[in-house]
Formats: C-alpha cells, sequence, structure tokens
C-alpha cells in the first residue's frame, strides 16, 4: 500500500486526493448533495468539493475517453458499456478473469439478457487498483 500524500498547511493536517480517488468518492459518496448542502453555509467546504469535483471530471475525461487499438466486432469507440471480452481487451487480461472479478465483487458489473455489461469508468477504477 502506498504512503498516503499529505500536507500541513496553517490550519493543520491536509491531504492530497488523487484524481481518480476524487472519482470515486464522486461516484459512491454522493458528493454532489453535500456540495449543494453546503453552499453558501461553508465557503471553504464548498471549495473543497468544488475542487474534487474538478479533480474527477478531469480524470474521468482522461481515463475514459482512450481510444481502442483493436476494434471489436466494429463497434463504436465511444460507448459507455463493454462486454466482458472487450473489457478483458482493454484491461489486458482474460475474460474468464473480468467474469471472476465481477463474481469477486471487485469490478461491478450489470447483468442485461445474460451478459455482463461493465462501464468503462468501473474497468478504470479496476485497472488502477490491479496496478496499486
Amino acid at each position: 500500500m502506498s504512503r498516503l500524500p499529505h500536507l500541513v498547511g496553517d490550519d493543520g493536517p491536509a491531504v492530497v486526493v488523487p484524481a481518480r480517488i476524487a472519482a470515486v468518492l464522486e461516484r459512491y459518496a454522493d458528493l454532489s448533495s453535500l456540495r449543494v448542502r453546503t453552499r453558501g453555509v461553508d465557503p471553504e467546504a464548498t471549495a473543497v468539493l468544488e475542487a474534487l469535483r474538478y479533480a474527477a471530471m478531469s480524470w474521468r475525461s482522461s481515463a475514459c475517453a482512450e481510444p481502442r487499438t483493436t476494434p471489436r466486432r466494429n463497434l463504436p469507440q465511444t460507448r459507455e458499456w463493454l462486454d466482458t471480452g472487450e473489457a478483458a481487451d482493454l484491461a489486458g487480461v482474460t475474460s474468464r478473469a473480468i467474469r471472476k472479478a465481477i463474481k469477486e465483487a471487485r469490478l461491478p458489473a450489470t447483468k442485461v439478457g445474460g451478459w455482463y455489461r461493465i462501464s468503462r469508468e468501473d474497468l478504470e477504477h479496476y485497472k488502477a487498483a490491479r496496478a496499486a
């Protein structure tokens, strides 16, 4: 596990949040509603939440917009959802490894018509977790 980056500011310790982690927080911690609730109440909290949102959006646009080098079945490259084979190609693993990660809840997926669908963003989180 890597050491968390931190700084000591005027008000005490501060944490540097990587953009990928900001995207995780945005997605799963409902920071949008918190940002709305703190707006006009706590300017510093609002500024931090806006910075997290900006970092998350920046990471999403850079991580999820990568063009595929080998298109499968002539599908558009901008699709948000991938099947297990496409996800495996992008992650550099087998489709069996993708299905195992889904079964072990390490990779979120939705089952549609008997087939798994994986969002590009979830795949990027999975790839980053594997690299860590």
